[in-house]
């Protein structure tokens, strides 16, 4: 037992987390060990070990081997170890929520769905977590936690314009944003071919990227819908000075919004932290909302990011696989997760945990109405080529948006298709 907790302290790789990890009673040879995957960064050293030791205080005849893995190159990583027979094969794997589609078309993962029902409260999950761990009316991924775009704002250039509260809803938005752009200012920086932010706006209207007919995956972007989406995007990119042929990283939008005279952008909170690390004289005047929706009463749409837990079907230890599942994906370790790393917890009935950090709260309440991209063992084939970032440009620079749609449209189900070769 003493050499397993070391392993696992070795493994996190860091100076505190060797020297606050303790040493627990017992005989190795009397537990069985539980390998499992987690992804760098994913957690703290300091949640790992406070987890580690109080699983296996009260599971007696389990030992955890947490080992940390890299997420460049997981996904051969995965599908390797998911065909491993050997007792040092993972029982846990950390994957990304849009990633478990692969692994199940590969019938690698065990199904959960008794578990999920049962134990798990699957009911209050977050569906941009849940969703993609489905497949075929079975649950193969757990929800483990959430993070999202939301809007962040200079208040300064709120105030000066005269905007009290930040808006709640689409129409709002757009007359505000149009109030704060005005002279050097932009009222947002959104670059075109953001394409995250737009599956948000198109599944807000009630439209898909793609779907599913009779078995076969087919683009959905030529959807009216999915055209009001798009439509949507253009009104408010048009209200400031962003690249109509370029993504959000290019260049970093965070450095556009450090260079002063930006009142928005939308990303994930934890830019906020890079825009004041460039400009420090911004340090107090960031703040966060929901991106907002058709109705005040519910935020907009969002894509939810994050992690789902998976256990392989070969796995030697499925009693042991669960019980870790379960703990870290139950109340008393998600809301330890949520405080230590900033993220959404897996369910909505826990947003209350962290209900007093502005930026945390605002990303829960849009994860409460999240999505995923499609569940298409391919669909990592699309976001490689990326047709969406194509249509997108396309439109905004007065290309007819329902004949490109439909061009785009063509090519996600050729990408999607499972015959290609």
């Amino acid at each position: 037992m003493q050499q397993r907790l070391l392993a696992v302290c070795l493994a996190l790789a860091t100076t505190a987390a060797l020297g606050g990890c303790g040493l627990l009673s017992g005989s190795d040879d009397e537990r069985d060990t539980v390998t499992v995957w987690l992804m760098k960064g994913s957690a703290s050293a300091g949640f790992l070990e406070k987890f580690t030791e109080a699983f296996e205080r009260k599971h007696t005849d389990l030992t955890l081997d947490i080992q940390i893995q890299d997420w460049t190159g997981i996904g051969a990583k995965v599908s390797a170890a998911l065909e491993n027979e050997d007792a040092a094969a993972p029982d846990v794997i950390e994957v990304g929520n849009t990633q478990v589609a692969q692994y199940v078309g590969d019938g690698g993962l065990l199904d959960l769905t008794l578990e999920s029902m049962r134990d798990f409260g699957m009911d209050d999950w977050l569906p941009g977590l849940a969703e993609p761990g489905s497949h075929g009316g079975a649950q193969y991924g757990i929800p483990w936690y959430a993070a999202n775009r939301v809007v962040i704002y200079d208040k300064q250039l709120f105030d000066e314009a005269g905007i009290t509260k930040p808006p709640t809803t689409r129409a709002q938005w757009l007359r505000d944003t149009a109030r704060l752009n005005t002279g050097p200012n932009q009222g947002i920086y959104l670059a075109g071919q953001d394409w995250y932010t737009l599956a948000g706006f198109i599944w807000e209207e009630g439209g898909e990227l793609a779907k599913e007919r009779g078995g076969r995956w087919k683009g959905a972007l030529d959807s009216p819908p999915a055209l009001r989406g798009m439509d949507f995007y253009r009104q408010l990119q048009a209200l400031g000075k962003g690249p109509k042929a370029a993504d959000e990283e290019d260049p970093p939008q965070s450095g556009v919004f450090a260079d002063g005279g930006v009142a928005q952008i939308i990303s994930v909170p934890s830019a906020a932290t890079l825009i004041e690390e460039q400009n420090p004289e911004l340090k107090g005047r960031l703040g966060f909302f929901p991106i907002p929706g058709k109705r005040a009463d519910k935020p907009g749409a969002v894509f939810t990011g994050g992690s789902d837990l998976v256990v392989p079907r070969r796995t030697d230890q499925p009693r042991g696989a669960v019980a870790v599942v379960g703990a870290l994906a139950g109340k008393t370790w998600q809301t330890e997760l949520a405080k230590a790393m900033n993220y959404v917890p897996n369910k909505t009935t826990l947003a209350g945990a962290v209900a007093d950090k502005e930026a945390v709260a605002a990303m829960a309440a849009g994860a409460a109405h999240g999505r995923a991209t499609p569940s298409a063992r391919r669909w990592a084939a699309v976001e490689s080529e990326n047709p969406i970032k194509r249509y997108m440009t396309d439109v905004l620079i007065g290309g007819d948006p329902a004949r490109e749609a439909a061009k785009a449209s063509r090519r996600i189900t050729e990408l999607l298709d499972e015959n290609r070769s």
